[in-house]
């Protein structure tokens, strides 16, 4: 059903294949027309309008670098609050004063706050690498994402025939 509306660039329409252009001049050198086809054109991929220069992979994987240091700070915290108090309490209070919006941008100035602060930024950097290396469990995630998407499409259309449809439940 989904892959009857979507336009599949496996094989290229008749207007984008090459036509030699045949002069006296290359009819001895057939190998000098174009074969190739553009770049942009990937077999059974669909092309997402308004990236630019970024694809939405890289857009996903921007937002799961800022989760990583979310989820750094949190197990940080978590091992700081019950070994080093003083040192989770200066890292609450840091968290008060900087967003963790950009997390990048947070550890820089963790990191330039002062050497106690330095040795916490480092060990969030640590923490984060780790867990985007061994502890994420990248498959589940696009398991969870496929089933997300089927689930949510499925609710709408089932509550749109609800809705549309003189059927009562």
């Amino acid at each position: 059903m989904e892959s009857s509306a979507i336009f599949r660039l496996c094989s290229p329409p008749s207007f984008l294949t090459p036509k030699p252009n045949i002069t006296k001049s290359h009819t001895s050198i057939p190998w000098k027309f174009r074969t190739s086809l553009p770049t942009h054109l990937h077999c059974g991929k669909m092309f997402v309008p308004g990236f630019g220069e970024a694809s939405p992979e890289a857009q996903a994987a921007d937002n799961l670098h800022q989760f990583f240091t979310y989820i750094a700070v949190k197990i940080v915290s978590a091992q700081l609050e019950s070994y080093n108090p003083e040192a989770y309490k200066d890292l609450m209070e840091f968290l008060d004063r900087h967003s963790l919006k950009d997390g990048d941008k947070f550890c820089a100035d963790l990191m330039r706050e002062s050497p106690m602060h330095k040795s916490l930024a480092l060990r969030i950097l640590e923490v984060r690498s780790a867990y985007c290396k061994n502890d994420f469990e990248w498959d589940n995630l696009n398991r969870l994402a496929v089933k997300m998407v089927k689930d949510s499409n499925t609710k709408i259309m089932r509550d749109y025939v609800k809705e549309t449809s003189q059927v009562e439940s």
